[in-house]
Formats: C-alpha cells, sequence, structure tokens
C-alpha cells in the first residue's frame, strides 16, 4: 500500500519574523508534502526554499481603518479568500499553518469554510490584531512567549516559544565565521532584522570611533535602504547590507545592538547574546517594546527607546559594558536560559496532533 504524505499549506508572508519560524517548522516536517502561501514581491520569494512550491495572492492589511481606500483592499480580500479556497480544495490540503500577519486572514477564513484544521503561531508578546480575532477560529494558537496568552483571553494557547533555522542550534557554527575579525577582539554586531534600520545605522556611526579605540570590532548589517551605509570606513569596521551566517555571526558576538522583533530577539537569546535593543518605533502597536521588555525583565538586555535615545547615551552604554564584561557574561547567561532549543520539535509536535487527529 503506497503511503500518501500529508499535504500542508503554509501561509507565511514579509518579514523574517514571519519566515523564518516556517522554514525551521517546515524542516522538521519532512515527511509532509508542504506548499507555501505568500504575496508577490515580499521576502518570500527569496527566502522560502526552493523545495516548497509558492502560491501568491494580491492582499493587504487595513493600516488605518475603514475609508474609501479600503474598499478596493475588501474586494482584494475576498478575492483571495476565494483563490485560497480553490488552491485548498483543488491540492487536496489537510491543514493549514499561518505565523499571523495580514496573508493570515484569507488563510484562515479559506481553510474554516472547508473545515479545514489551523494552526496559528503568534511569535510576538503582544500579539497582532490578526492573532486577536483570528485566534478563537483557529484549531490551536501557540505562542513564542508565555506572556502573550494573557492577550488571547478567548484562546487556549500552547507556548512552543518561537522556532529558529536549524543552523542556529549547531554546536562550533563559529568556526563558519568567514569574516576577518582577529581572535580574542571584542566584537560588537549591529542589526535591523530584515528590513534593517536606518535610524540605528545613524547612531552606530556616530559612535562608533569610540568603540574602536577600545578595541572592538563592529560588524554593522545595515539593511539596502541606508543611502549612507558606506559613509564610515574604519579598519576594524565591517558594512555589510546582510550576512546569511548570522548563527555564527552571533555565536562570535560579545554584545548586539538590535531592534526587538520576534525572531531578532529568539535568535540572540538561543545564541546567548547579550543585546541593546532598540524597539522599532513604528511597528504596530508597538509590539517589539513588549518583546524586548521580556528580555530586560529577567536581565538578557538593555532597551531604549528611540526618541530617547542619542549617539552619546548608545557611545557610553556600549563602553560600560565592554568595560564589565563579567557584566556580559551575565546577561548572555540569562538570555540562554529563556531560550527554548527545541521550539521547532515542539511546534511540529503540535502540528501533526492537529492535522493528523
Amino acid at each position: 500500500m503506497v503511503h500518501t504524505p500529508i499535504r500542508l499549506l503554509i501561509a507565511a508572508s514579509g518579514t523574517g519574523g514571519h519566515l523564518f519560524p516556517a522554514i525551521a517548522l517546515a524542516e522538521h516536517l519532512s515527511d509532509y508534502q508542504i506548499e507555501w502561501l505568500g504575496v508577490p514581491s515580499r521576502l518570500e520569494t527569496q527566502l522560502v526554499p526552493k523545495q516548497y512550491r509558492l502560491h501568491t495572492i494580491a492582499v493587504e492589511g487595513f493600516q488605518q481603518g475603514f475609508g474609501i481606500s479600503s474598499l478596493g483592499i475588501l474586494v482584494k480580500l475576498i478575492g483571495s479568500i476565494l483563490e485560497v479556497r480553490k488552491l485548498l480544495r483543488q491540492g487536496k490540503f489537510q491543514g493549514v499553518f499561518t505565523t499571523g500577519g495580514y496573508i493570515a486572514g484569507p488563510a484562515v477564513i479559506a481553510a474554516r469554510s472547508l473545515g479545514l484544521p489551523v494552526i496559528l503561531h503568534e511569535s510576538n508578546a503582544l500579539p497582532g490584531k490578526v492573532t486577536r480575532f483570528f485566534g478563537p477560529w483557529c484549531s490551536a494558537v501557540a505562542v513564542g512567549f508565555e506572556v502573550a496568552s494573557q492577550y488571547l483571553p478567548r484562546v487556549t494557547t500552547i507556548y512552543t516559544n518561537t522556532p529558529v533555522r536549524s543552523q542556529f542550534l549547531e554546536e562550533g557554527i563559529e568556526a563558519t565565521l568567514n569574516l576577518p575579525i582577529p581572535e580574542g577582539v571584542p566584537l560588537i554586531v549591529v542589526f535591523g532584522g530584515s528590513q534593517g534600520a536606518v535610524a540605528v545605522n545613524k547612531l552606530v556611526r556616530q559612535s562608533a570611533n569610540a568603540w574602536f579605540d577600545a578595541g572592538a570590532w563592529v560588524v554593522h548589517l545595515t539593511g539596502d535602504k541606508d543611502p549612507e551605509a558606506e559613509s564610515l570606513k574604519h579598519s576594524q569596521y565591517i558594512c555589510l547590507p546582510f550576512y546569511d551566517n548570522m548563527a555564527a555571526l552571533l555565536q562570535r558576538a560579545n554584545l548586539a545592538i538590535s531592534r526587538a522583533g520576534a525572531g531578532s530577539v529568539t535568535e540572540l537569546a538561543v545564541c546567548g547574546t547579550p543585546a541593546i535593543l532598540i524597539p522599532y518605533p513604528f511597528a504596530a502597536e508597538d509590539h517589539q517594546t513588549y518583546n524586548a521588555e521580556v528580555f530586560t525583565s529577567v536581565g538578557a538586555a538593555i532597551m531604549f527607546k528611540q526618541s530617547e535615545l542619542t549617539a552619546q547615551i548608545l557611545q557610553t552604554q556600549v563602553l560600560d559594558l565592554l568595560h564589565n564584561p563579567e557584566e556580559l557574561r551575565h546577561m548572555g547567561e540569562k538570555a540562554k536560559a529563556i531560550a527554548v532549543p527545541d521550539s521547532a520539535q515542539k511546534l511540529a509536535q503540535l502540528v501533526r496532533e492537529v492535522v493528523e487527529r
């Protein structure tokens, strides 16, 4: 008798924070036949591995409430629900997994209209509007932070933490770091998540010379939207738009300066990297601040609001930490203590229980 693999549609789109956990989950469902649902011209067109067939739909979020412009969005939403419904039916899918965001709406509605189970994973400490609205419709809702459950009173949640890509869990991955950084020097890694962070980049460039004088090296991942990305030159400064071996880089780092997207802070925790977190001030409902507070509450990170942070404050804070390696070590240990290395396995087990029920 030929065994037919279970068919699962993953709906994850837009940012690394939505995509990387879904990719990590897919790696642990290798016996499933997985296809992907995304949006044209978003990051998934680059990041989703080639072994997963990518379907795209035209859908966008209601950012400013309802108005005349919302009518077009609503029409697109209805059309996308019908598209996904047709895809699920024709593809004989047996379930849907989503990481939230506005692509989750049509995926959840279409799946539930066909009686298919839906598993939603919410990585942020403050669940997004889509999760809060559609959570009760789903068969299971997993959360990346335990505190998220208090914002979902109508939903029974399962705490799995947030999966990271497999390379973050490899022993000795630091040895694969192919950047010309001398052994033993303090290393500061600056990154703004998959979107970059122009405001943080500017503060870092204004502060960095004092760090160089203190013997530190800086690897600065600027993203691809910073017109001044190449303006700082120094022998201890490596500037790149992106770097694909983040696991090795964060394991090597003595300190990270970062936004506080759920994916970024989860990777920091798994690597035990102490951090200065600067939440993106325009994130929906300021959710990055809630993520950062989970880390500051246990002493794993220091947080600054972007509006209150100057180059002088950042420069001084980093120097204080560089001169106190014992404090950095303690911060790293506290970060590691809140990591859940087997998160992907836990989430995969939940998907199996729900879909195969």
